[in-house]
């Protein structure tokens, strides 16, 4: 076999690894009891090890060094379609790239790092509810040692700042000046705009509540009844709950999570909607590269992308309440005007300056998300103690949005990420919500019937082009070129902007 071959059976070999800790790691969230985490720890640990060792074993850096010295018909087989090359290249690239990454940290470090994420989320758990930071402040203490540790050592190898080497792992390619602009631009329109669209909702009646309770049951079958219609396949995946709502597994077995309020079933059924969106992408990756680098999904803007384009693009719309309205209203046996759909739309469109980033309207939720960037990059750097992490977490919510958090469990404690080892994550559901308006606007231009088949409850049109122009690229090219060759752009912010414009002022 050629060099590039033989590095196809070693990461196939790694994807099945990751997999195996993958479904791990969804049983420690859903159904594993708590006396279980510390062996969990070690059976991901020691996952996590083999990887690692697989990954910056020589004989892996021969064969990369070989196999990129290569050309022509030597990377694949004599004869094979040459429609393959470019996937064979953009492979080779995601393997140096993990390569790199790997090599620039110790199996040790690996472990201990798995083993305190995993003991950091177990503390975290129970310190949420409780509303009591200080519970998890020595674990978290820990845990972040750990990861500038990493950070420190991968920005070497990098030549960036160790936060962006961070960021790297989740998105390829981030560096914090793109990033910036990004979000300065952002923060330059949103307050003005923030301003305005709350005048205007404070002009007209208040939308009604449709009274509950709404029994659980109702809103599983619910939901998964617009799973289906969506395109979910539950031959390949599952909807449970958890404390944080999460889209795990394989493509081949895909698990979503949600968590239950009786006393609201908005945001149950929109957070299991957003999910959605992550599994039907896993779900349409190309089967071909499935085992393969190059065959995963484009990093987490383009993951986040095709979540909220499914629940804030797709299903906020007024094609989709229109279409949805009925459905709801039969499913709780609701009466009355609180169930028309212009009332259930002005209710899924509601902004509001909310303390909750996963229950956020799509306004105010760059918001929440420019916050945590700023304060993951400040404790990375040792700039913030994580003694002061909540009363720098409250000073930041009341400048961004006017709000202070009454307790932990609504300010700094409420997301699973840091708890979990996952710094530089934050930025990507900022990215992915400009690239999912990015998207979807290209695909309304593409196929005049994706909005009329929204309205009638058929998503076939707007699978069928993201299926073609995102799924199926799978990490073919980086961001912005998929961006490029689905929309003719770069990522940008202006068809975010206008997207709200036309969705909250006109």
């Amino acid at each position: 076999m050629s060099p590039y071959r033989k590095l196809e059976a070693i990461f196939a070999r790694l994807n099945a690894l990751g997999e195996a800790a993958g479904m791990l790691h969804w049983d420690m969230s859903v159904m594993m009891p708590p006396g279980g985490a510390e062996a969990r720890a070690e059976q991901l640990a020691a996952l996590h090890v083999t990887r690692h060792e697989m990954l910056t074993d020589r004989r892996t850096g021969g064969l990369l060094d070989e196999a990129e010295a290569d050309t022509g018909e030597d990377a694949g087989d004599a004869g094979e379609d040459e429609a393959a090359a470019p996937w064979r290249r953009a492979n080779l690239g995601e393997m140096r790239r993990r390569h790199t990454h790997a090599g620039a940290v110790d199996g040790a470090l690996v472990a201990a790092l798995t083993k305190a994420s995993t003991a950091c989320e177990m503390i975290w758990r129970e310190a949420r509810p409780a509303n009591d930071f200080a519970r998890v402040v020595p674990s978290l203490e820990a845990l972040l040692a750990l990861v500038r540790e990493a950070a420190d050592a991968k920005a070497g190898v990098l030549g960036c700042a160790p936060y962006e080497a961070l960021m790297d792992e989740h998105e390829p390619g981030a560096r914090s000046d793109w990033i910036d602009a990004i979000f300065d631009d952002l923060a330059e329109f949103l307050p003005g705009f923030l301003d305005d669209v709350l005048a205007r909702q404070a002009a007209a009646p208040p939308p009604m509540q449709p009274e509950g309770p709404f029994p659980v049951a109702a809103q599983r079958k619910l939901a998964t009844g617009f799973m289906t219609r969506l395109g979910f396949d539950f031959n390949h995946g599952r909807l449970d709950v958890s404390l944080h709502p999460f889209c795990g597994g394989v493509p081949e077995d895909v698990r979503i999570t949600t968590r239950y309020g009786e006393d609201d079933f908005t945001q149950s059924l929109m957070g299991v909607l957003h999910e959605t969106g992550h599994a039907l992408y896993e779900m349409g990756l190309p089967e071909q590269w499935r085992r393969q680098p190059v065959g995963h999904a484009r990093g987490m803007a383009i993951h986040e992308s095709q979540s909220l384009l499914i629940e804030m693009q797709t299903c906020r719309s007024r094609g989709f309440i229109d279409f949805a309205a009925p459905l709801m209203r039969d499913a709780f046996g609701g009466t009355g005007p609180a169930w028309d759909a212009d009332n259930l739309y002005r209710l899924y469109t509601r902004v509001a300056r909310g303390l909750i980033r996963v229950d956020a309207d799509e306004v105010t939720y760059p918001a929440h998300v420019i916050l945590r960037y700023r304060l993951e990059r400040a404790m990375i750097a040792g700039d913030l103690p994580l003694a002061e992490l909540p009363a720098a977490w409250n000073e930041a919510m009341e400048s961004l949005l006017g709000n202070v958090p009454p307790d932990d469990g609504s300010g700094c404690l409420q997301d699973i990420h840091w708890y979990d080892g996952a710094f530089g994550y934050f930025p990507t559901y900022t990215l992915g919500a400009i690239a999912a308006a990015q998207l979807f606007e290209a695909a309304k231009g593409c196929d005049p019937d994706i909005e009329p088949g929204i309205a009638r409850g058929d998503f076939v049109p707007l699978m069928g082009w993201l299926g073609e122009n995102v799924h199926s690229k799978a990490s073919l090219f980086g961001t912005d070129e998929l961006m490029r060759q689905a929309t003719g752009a770069p990522l940008g912010t202006e068809s975010f902007k206008r997207h709200l414009k036309a969705r909250y002022l006109s």
